[in-house]
This record gives C-alpha cells, structure tokens and sequence, in this order.
C-alpha cells in the first residue's frame, strides 16, 4: 500500500463544496489523491466529458471555496470515521471493503437503501472515480456521473425523523440533527420514557401521546419551567424533589442572563407552572425509533436497559398475546397464499374464496364486477409549478387556521396564487410576512434576539418590511436562499422565482409552528376535541337506546352506529350499490340527532391540521379544505398535482373506486361521509368563477377611450386586499 492511490498526503485539501445546491456538509475530506475527476463534475447535473486517465492528476485551488469558520461542525457519524481511519491508507482500504457508512442510512422512495460494493480485483495503482460522501468507487466515469445525480434528486427520506423530498446528504444532515436533538433529553426524562416504551403493544402515536401525557402531569429533575417568585413568574430549572410529608417542596435554580443559574431556593408544588410539555411529540418519536430494537412490543436496547435499571423479561401477557398473534398470522399468511394461487390461476385451488377487501394491486378482473365508470382526469391549470402546489397549499391553510392569532383576515387560494405569481410586490403577501414577523416578535425567540441586536423597531411596517425578510432569510442560513437576499434588499421581491417565495413562505410557518402562541392554541383545540368526541359518543349511546327498533330504519340505524364509530354508513358490499341519501325519514328522528350534527359541526371547527381523505391504488392522495371548493390529488412521490372542481367528477371518480381493494374502500367511505359538504363546495366554486367571468366579458366590452384599470379584473382581485383584522 506504499504506493497505493490511497495513500496519505501532508495535509488535507480544503473542503469540496457541495454537490447540491443547498445541503450541508455531511462527511469529512479523506486525502485528495483517492479520486480522479474534474470540478465540473461535482458542479454540474449534465455529463461532461471525462478526464484523461493518463494526464497526471490536476487540482484547481481557484474552484474551491475557502472553509467557512461558521460551517456546522460535522455529524458524529463522520466524526467517529475520521477518529477510527484518520487519515491512515489501509483504514481508508478497509473501510472501503467494509462498504458501509457508519450510522443510519436515508431511505429511497421509502425504502431502505444500500451502498455499491468497491470493485473486485481492484489495483491499488489504478485511478477510480469516489463519490466523496458516500465513499463509494467506480471505474467507469458514467457509471460514478449516474450515480452522483441520483444522489442530487430529492427522492430521499430521514429514516429517523421521517422528512422525504430530500436529496441524500439532506437526508444525512437531517438524520444526524435529530439524533442530537433526541440526545439532549435530561436522565431522569429518559429513564421515565423507557420504562413506559419497554414492552408496550400500543402503536407509535398512541405510545407518544401516552407519554406526552405524563410527563405534562408528573415534573421531573432537570425539567426547565416557571414558578411564582416575589409576586411573577420566573425561569428556573428543578434541581432535585424533596419528600416533606404530604407535600412535595422542590429545588430550584433560578436563570439570569444567558440561562445561567444565579440563585436556588425552595418551591412548594403549587407554585410550580408547566406551561408545556419538556419534550415535544416529534423528539419522543425520535427518541422511541432510536432506543428500540423491535416495534411489535417495543423493545429497548439492551444497553439502556442496563444503564437504566429496567427489566429484560417481557411480561407473561405479553408473552400470551404474541402466540396468538403468530397463530393468527400464520392463518391469514395461509389465505393470502391461497388467494394468490387463484390469481395465478391454479386449477387445483379454484374453489378457494378470496376474503376482500385486498391490496389494491392484487386485484384482478372478474367477470361478476360491475361496471367502474371511467376516471375524470385532474385539471392541472396551477399558476405556480405543480411540484410547488404542496407549499402553496399549506401556507394558505395556516393562515386560514391561525387567521385571529395572526390578526390576518381571510383571503381565497386563488387569490394567494395570483399574488404569489404576480412580478411586483402587493399588499397580500406584505401583509402576510409582517403577521408572521409580528409573531415570530412576541414570541421572543432566536428571531426577536437577532431583531433585537440589530436595534431594529419591533413594530414590522409595510414600507420596510424588506429588511425584516433579510433578516429572517439570514437567520435561516440555507444557501437556497442566500442568494435572493441581495434582490429583496433592493426592492425587488417580486422578480423572485414562485417556487422560492413559497419555500421561504413555508420556512417562515415552520418557525411560526414552534411559537408558544400556537402550541397553546393547538393544546386547547386537542382538549376540546376529545370532550367533544366525548359528548358525541355519550349523545349517540343515549339516542340509539332512545329509539325504538320498530320505526327505525336499518339505513337509520347504520348511520347512528357509524356516528358513534367516528365514521359514515356505506355499502359494504362487492357490487358497490349507492347509498339513498333521499330515502331517509325525517320527523322525530331528525329532532332528535340535531344535538349530535352541532356537535359534528363544532368539532370541524376546531380542527388543528388538514389530513388526506385517503388513498388511490396507485397511493395517490385525496385532499379536501373546507374553505376551498375544489378536491385536490397530490402523487405519490409529491411532485405532481391536480384537482377535481365538478360535482360530475366526483360521481364519477367514485364510481371508479374499487371497493374489493383496502387503499380505494377506505377512500370512497370518506367521499360518501362528506359528499354533501364537497359536492357543495363544488357547485359554490363553479357558480362563483361562472359570475367571474361574467365580470372579465363586461370589463373586455368597455370602450376603449374608457380604459379599464387592472384592479378591475377579477384575477387582480388580490391587488384590492384589506386586511380588516389589523390593528391600527
């Protein structure tokens, strides 16, 4: 290996810069002499040609960037790589034969991933082409240039905290991120999560509400939170809990400047106030998937069990249910393998039923289906780019939802798409990023400080609400948007791209979602939503005892009981036949379910965030808002969109479901739960844009010498926006 291509140099070259536009630094420099390729290659998504093997190896200091000093330091997975190879050419060979990154590995499409193995035979004199954060090897220059542009795509997954539409050394950076943020949990908070996860058969959004709940009831050493002092409210930190007879007193330290602890005392529990939970959802999610070793109980690694002091020996009715959860298993393995059989067309295995419904891709025709009618297809007429929709969508719904919060009256989607897509800046979208300044403000977080070091007022005017953007886009420090800084510091915002005004719009509420503000709200949203279901479930039991099984109806009593369940009655049969919605009797059955529909409707008020109606065979999305009349369907892979916007399309989109499959049965349950309010909204859509277009043909008919302004067209309508909810 003295003369391998791998060997060490003096000193390390400066960091390469980075093959995506966007992403962070992830993996450390082995020596430069370990590949053989031009910067173009690392710069570009096209194929240059390749370099000539037998040219000596030439580097070109200007292309490099110099190391930034504020760059983040590297992820601990890189970090143990260079400790354990450190610099030395048979750690770099060896681990080039291990062929692993050390570590968790993004998913692609959802789905685990694995790394080339180095080639065989390979001499240790012969130059090869290495993809610098992968460390994989490759002979062949298209083969490595192929490579590298999948790496590129924003097809990758954080198998950790499970954000997709992420390019490979995104999906690393995010991957390390959580990780850090799960190990910053106090002891004592993670010996209390692992008692509760250790062999628990509730699912991952039950078990996290469960614990979530705790810990918002019990208070635990280390946990950082308010008490009384001298009349106000302090920070302080509880050092340790002393026993005192029936009443707990606690230790605490009080916070100065810097969240450094300048004086402890006593506190009785009383004067103790948590306003909210130490941990949130999304880190206990994380720290569960990386504790665990198995799902199905939840299974803590052996060493926090260890550390922690928690029992090894699963529980004797656990042990129980696991066998009958493999008998069972073993039955339904046994029907699916016959179903599959008579799909094949096994003549040996004709008489064998298939149980449906089915996955959606195992259904085959067969000659007693009905007639499915033909699937409409989506209207994709969208201003902005169709893999942008999503951005678009989001942002218009948090406004919407946080619309009193925010002090930003309502204003339609079309309207926000028009004003997005329009190439100067307008009061719509001022008015919005001054809102979500103005909270982000009283908040009093890392946007505040920076505010606050910058002597700028704490009041966000419409005149100079650029610099406040600057600011915030500074803060973010993503290179995707360093380099609209400069445009929106002059004045120019509206010659920006859409897309990106849209992924800055989507920052700026990803940083709003964080605020007390809103934790607060959605805290109150999810009380009132589980004494609602409450009393609707207790409304409903008393109806169905109520009333009498000679004057009810069995379609009548189906629909009591889907109530109760959370959901609509439907047609569970194979044929599909439609459910009557005019055949059902009034009187006093619909005095009597009156209570129950306020309720329902209360409910929908307080939802907290919009949820797909379901899923296609395909795993095409469904979505409905309640403010928009269309029916939106989003891809799989969250690149394309469409939408439905006649009551036409979707009688015949649910005529096209088949319910035999799992995926399109739960969908058309939740089209025929909510047909009356979409097929609504749609005809309220269609009737608004007929009345539009009425207004365009009269504005196109004026005569010429009476010039119509542009406020007038209705497309401009978003130019003419007052924000009614602003204080003065």
């Amino acid at each position: 290996l003295k003369h391998s291509p791998f060997a060490s140099s003096s000193s390390h070259a400066p960091d390469a810069q980075l093959e995506n536009e966007g992403a962070k630094p992830i993996a450390p420099k082995l020596p430069r002499a370990r590949a053989t390729c031009t910067a173009s290659a690392f710069s570009s998504s096209s194929s240059p040609p390749p370099p000539r093997r037998s040219v000596a190896r030439r580097q070109a200091p200007s292309v490099r960037p110099r190391r930034d000093p504020r760059r983040r330091p590297l992820p601990r997975p890189a970090v143990r790589r260079r400790a354990v190879l450190g610099g030395h050419p048979l750690g770099v060979l060896l681990y080039y034969l291990a062929g692993w990154i050390i570590g968790p590995m993004p998913h692609f499409k959802r789905t685990p991933f694995s790394l080339l193995e180095p080639p065989k035979d390979l001499d240790p004199k012969e130059k090869v082409f290495q993809i610098r954060f992968t460390k994989e090897i490759f002979r062949d220059y298209q083969e490595y240039l192929k490579r590298l542009n999948l790496y590129r795509q924003r097809v990758w997954t954080c198998k950790v905290s499970g954000k997709s539409n992420l390019t490979f050394e995104e999906a690393l950076v995010s991957e390390h991120n959580a990780m850090e943020k799960a190990q910053k949990l106090p002891t004592e908070l993670m010996a209390h999560i692992l008692r509760m996860t250790q062999y628990s058969t509730l699912g991952l959004n039950e078990l996290v509400n469960k614990i979530y709940a705790s810990l918002q009831e019990e208070i635990f050493e280390g946990t950082e939170l308010y008490a009384k002092k001298d009349g106000s409210e302090e920070h302080c930190k509880i050092l340790k809990t002393l026993d005192s007879g029936d009443s707990k007193m606690y230790e605490v330290g009080w916070f100065g400047r810097g969240k450094t602890i300048i004086s402890t005392s006593l506190v009785k529990a009383a004067d103790l106030i948590q306003r909210r939970s130490p941990v949130s959802r999304k880190i206990l999610k994380i720290f569960i998937r990386d504790a665990t070793s198995h799902s199905t109980p939840w299974v803590i690694h052996e060493h926090l069990s260890k550390k922690y002091g928690i029992p090894n020996e699963p529980p004797k009715d656990i042990l129980c249910t696991e066998g009958r959860k493999r008998g069972r298993k073993r039955r339904e393995d046994e029907t699916t393998e016959d179903g599959r059989k008579k799909l094949k067309g096994d003549e040996g295995n004709t008489d064998v039923p298939i149980k449906y419904p089915i996955d959606d891709l195992l259904i085959r025709p067969a000659g007693d289906d009905p007639a499915w009618s033909k699937r409409p297809p989506l209207a994709t007429d969208f201003r902005v780019p169709r893999y942008s929709v999503g951005d678009l969508l989001m942002v218009w719904d948090f406004c919407m939802s946080f619309g009193r919060l925010l002090k930003l009256s309502p204003f339609s989607l079309t309207d926000l798409e028009n004003a997005i897509c329009h190439k100067e800046s307008n009061v719509l979208l001022v008015e919005m990023h001054a809102a979500i300044f103005h909270l982000l403000i009283k908040d009093e977080g890392d946007y505040f400080n920076i505010l606050k070091n910058k002597k700028r007022k704490l009041k966000v005017s419409l005149v100079k609400w650029a610099e406040y953007l600057c600011d915030f886009l500074e803060m973010s420090k993503s290179e995707e948007f360093a380099g609209n800084i400069s445009t929106v510091r002059r004045g120019y915002y509206g010659l920006i791209d859409s897309d990106i005004k849209l992924k800055i719009l989507r920052e700026l509420v990803d940083e709003a979602v964080t605020t007390s503000a809103i934790r607060e709200i959605l805290s109150e949203r999810v009380d009132q939503k589980q004494a609602f279901a409450a009393t609707r479930r207790e409304s409903t039991r008393k109806e169905k005892e109520n009333l009498s099984p000679e004057t009810v109806t069995e379609n009548e009593m189906n629909q009591i009981d889907g109530a109760q369940d959370g959901g609509g009655s439907v047609d569970a049969q194979v044929g599909g036949t439609e459910l009557d919605k005019n055949n059902i009797s009034r009187g006093k059955t619909d005095g009597k379910r009156q209570p129950v529909r306020k309720l329902e409707t209360e409910n929908e008020k307080l939802s907290i965030r919009s949820s797909p109606l379901g899923k296609d065979r395909n795993y095409c999305r469904y979505w409905f808002f309640r403010r928009e009349g269309r029916l939106f369907v989003e891809t799989a892979d969250s690149k394309e969109w469409g939408y439905y916007s006649t009551k036409e399309e979707l009688d015949a989109l649910m005529g096209s479901l088949n319910v035999k499959g799992i995926r399109e049965r739960a969908l058309k349950r939740q089209l025929e739960k909510l047909y009356s309010k979409i097929s609504y909204a749609l005809e309220k859509r269609t009737k608004d844009i007929a009345h539009k277009m009425l207004l365009e043909e009269a504005v196109l008919r004026r005569s010429t010498r009476v010039r119509a302004q542009p406020k007038d067209n209705p497309s401009m309508a978003f130019l003419k926006y007052v924000n009614k909810w602003k204080d003065n």
